[in-house]
């Protein structure tokens, strides 16, 4: 019988080894215990170094050091072999959401059945995604409204020149003024007119503003120095 490798991360430790024990009851099941996210990466490191890698971990919505939406977001880029499930003490579709989009398989309620919380475990290895049937409605409302926002905001960034999409990208990586200049070999009188066009075309007032946009729409940070085929622009020439 294959067995299914299971972490669950929670900082209350008593509910934590309770519902581990629980879970290693099942004859399919090895399960594990982390009490911080620190903890957990450990034991996912050790695992995979000893050749026996997690196939899900039941993370706390309200883990004290982490939060579980960012937690799913990092592991589907580094561990994408893991699925992750949330556990939340209460319904709350928009955090149920944001969880899905970032990369969760499930959000389930603490109090849930051990059969319920089962069926969940063994379901998301079937490529399932688990939701408590009360936040079902909540949550594709939140997902339509999230891909209505994505959309007017990808038109917008597409509205932008090429030069005017790397400074946002420059943007969305922390770069100053200054910084974004030496970056693009631009001045900083013209990083400067290039950023108010920038916040102009998507209607908004601040650079927090512009990268909160640019996030929905899909834009990542700039890379670290120019790439092959960049076309540099120095002193407002292009070159």
């Amino acid at each position: 019988m294959a067995r299914i490798r299971v972490l669950v991360v929670d900082d209350h430790r008593v509910f934590a080894e309770s519902l581990a024990a629980a879970l290693a009851a099942e004859p399919d099941i090895d399960v594990a215990a982390a009490g911080s996210g620190p903890a957990a990466l450990r034991c996912l490191d050790r695992g995979a170094a000893e050749g026996r890698r997690f196939d899900v971990m039941l993370v706390d919505a309200d883990l004290g050091d982490a939060d579980a939406v960012a937690w799913a977001g990092e592991l589907r880029e580094s561990r994408p072999g893991v699925r992750v499930v949330v556990l939340a003490e209460k319904d709350d579709a928009r955090r149920a959401a944001l969880a899905l989009q970032a990369g969760a398989w499930g959000w389930v309620a603490k109090d849930c059945s051990l059969q319920r919380l089962l069926a969940v475990v063994r379901g998301v290895l079937r490529d399932e995604t688990h939701l408590p049937p009360a936040l079902l409605t909540g949550v594709l409302r939140e997902l339509t409204e999230a891909r209505r926002h994505r959309t007017e905001s990808e038109r917008l960034v597409e509205s932008l020149t090429p030069r005017e999409r790397e400074v946002l990208r420059c943007m969305v990586a922390g770069l100053g003024r200054k910084a974004v200049a030496e970056r693009l070999f631009l001045s900083p009188h013209t990083v400067r007119t290039h950023m108010q066009n920038v916040l102009g075309k998507l209607g908004v007032h601040s650079t927090l503003a512009a990268v909160a946009l640019a996030r929905r729409a899909g834009v990542g940070p700039v890379e670290d120095g120019p790439s092959a085929g960049d076309v540099v622009e120095r002193g407002g020439q292009l070159a």
